[in-house]
Protein backbone atom coordinates (compact mmCIF):
# COMPACT_ATOMS: atom_id res chain seq x y z
CA UNK A 1 0.00 0.00 0.00
CA UNK A 2 1.34 3.42 -0.87
CA UNK A 3 1.68 6.16 1.72
CA UNK A 4 -1.25 8.50 2.29
CA UNK A 5 -0.40 12.13 1.54
CA UNK A 6 -1.64 14.44 4.31
CA UNK A 7 -1.44 18.23 4.25
CA UNK A 8 -1.80 20.14 7.54
CA UNK A 9 -2.94 23.76 7.38
CA UNK A 10 -3.15 26.59 9.91
CA UNK A 11 -2.89 30.35 9.60
CA UNK A 12 0.82 31.14 9.52
CA UNK A 13 2.48 27.69 9.43
CA UNK A 14 4.55 28.55 12.52
CA UNK A 15 3.01 26.54 15.38
CA UNK A 16 0.14 24.12 14.84
CA UNK A 17 0.62 22.75 11.32
CA UNK A 18 4.43 22.40 11.60
CA UNK A 19 3.89 20.56 14.91
CA UNK A 20 1.44 18.22 13.18
CA UNK A 21 3.95 17.71 10.37
CA UNK A 22 6.64 16.78 12.93
CA UNK A 23 4.37 14.46 14.93
CA UNK A 24 2.85 12.56 12.02
CA UNK A 25 5.93 12.70 9.78
CA UNK A 26 7.38 9.81 11.79
CA UNK A 27 4.33 7.59 11.16
CA UNK A 28 4.80 4.81 8.64
CA UNK A 29 2.38 4.90 5.68
CA UNK A 30 2.08 8.71 5.87
CA UNK A 31 3.71 11.41 3.80
CA UNK A 32 3.07 14.80 5.36
CA UNK A 33 3.47 18.46 4.55
CA UNK A 34 2.24 21.70 6.07
CA UNK A 35 1.46 25.24 5.02
CA UNK A 36 -0.34 28.39 6.10
CA UNK A 37 -3.30 30.24 4.68
CA UNK A 38 -2.38 33.77 5.82
CA UNK A 39 -0.49 36.03 3.43
CA UNK A 40 2.40 36.23 5.92
CA UNK A 41 2.70 32.46 6.43
CA UNK A 42 6.16 30.90 6.76
CA UNK A 43 5.19 28.53 3.95
CA UNK A 44 2.21 29.84 2.00
CA UNK A 45 -0.13 27.15 0.68
CA UNK A 46 0.61 26.35 -2.97
CA UNK A 47 -1.48 24.80 -5.72
CA UNK A 48 1.13 22.02 -5.94
CA UNK A 49 0.57 21.11 -2.29
CA UNK A 50 -3.18 20.94 -2.81
CA UNK A 51 -2.78 18.78 -5.89
CA UNK A 52 -0.36 16.47 -4.01
CA UNK A 53 -2.54 16.00 -0.90
CA UNK A 54 -5.07 13.19 -0.55
CA UNK A 55 -6.28 14.45 2.83
CA UNK A 56 -6.24 18.05 4.05
CA UNK A 57 -6.38 18.72 7.79
CA UNK A 58 -7.17 22.24 8.99
CA UNK A 59 -6.96 23.46 12.57
CA UNK A 60 -10.04 25.75 12.65
CA UNK A 61 -13.36 26.15 10.83
CA UNK A 62 -12.14 29.55 9.60
CA UNK A 63 -9.27 27.80 7.82
CA UNK A 64 -11.72 25.50 6.02
CA UNK A 65 -13.80 28.51 4.91
CA UNK A 66 -10.73 30.39 3.66
CA UNK A 67 -9.45 27.28 1.88
CA UNK A 68 -12.80 26.72 0.14
CA UNK A 69 -13.15 30.39 -0.79
CA UNK A 70 -9.71 30.49 -2.43
CA UNK A 71 -9.29 26.99 -3.82
CA UNK A 72 -12.74 25.51 -4.38
CA UNK A 73 -11.88 23.93 -7.77
CA UNK A 74 -8.68 22.29 -6.50
CA UNK A 75 -10.56 20.75 -3.56
CA UNK A 76 -12.90 18.66 -5.72
CA UNK A 77 -12.76 15.07 -4.56
CA UNK A 78 -10.50 15.89 -1.60
CA UNK A 79 -11.40 15.25 2.00
CA UNK A 80 -10.97 18.26 4.32
CA UNK A 81 -11.07 17.60 8.06
CA UNK A 82 -11.23 20.28 10.76
CA UNK A 83 -9.62 19.47 14.13
CA UNK A 84 -10.97 22.51 16.02
CA UNK A 85 -7.62 23.26 17.66
CA UNK A 86 -7.34 26.97 18.59
CA UNK A 87 -4.16 29.01 18.23
CA UNK A 88 -3.20 28.77 21.93
CA UNK A 89 -0.10 26.61 21.71
CA UNK A 90 3.63 26.87 21.09
CA UNK A 91 5.47 24.77 18.51
CA UNK A 92 5.74 21.16 19.78
CA UNK A 93 4.05 22.09 23.09
CA UNK A 94 3.18 18.78 24.81
CA UNK A 95 -0.50 19.74 25.15
CA UNK A 96 -0.68 20.49 21.41
CA UNK A 97 1.03 17.19 20.55
CA UNK A 98 -1.44 15.34 22.80
CA UNK A 99 -4.41 17.09 21.16
CA UNK A 100 -3.14 16.31 17.66
CA UNK A 101 -2.66 12.65 18.55
CA UNK A 102 -6.10 12.45 20.11
CA UNK A 103 -7.98 14.27 17.33
CA UNK A 104 -6.03 13.39 14.17
CA UNK A 105 -4.42 10.12 15.21
CA UNK A 106 -7.54 7.95 14.80
CA UNK A 107 -8.23 9.52 11.38
CA UNK A 108 -4.73 8.79 10.13
CA UNK A 109 -4.32 5.20 11.37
Amino acid sequence: MSARRVLFLCSRNRLRSPTAEQVFGAWPELEVDSAGLADDAETLLSAEQLDWAELIVVMEAAHRRRLQARHRRRLRGKKVICLDIPDHYAFMQPELVALLLKKAGPLLR
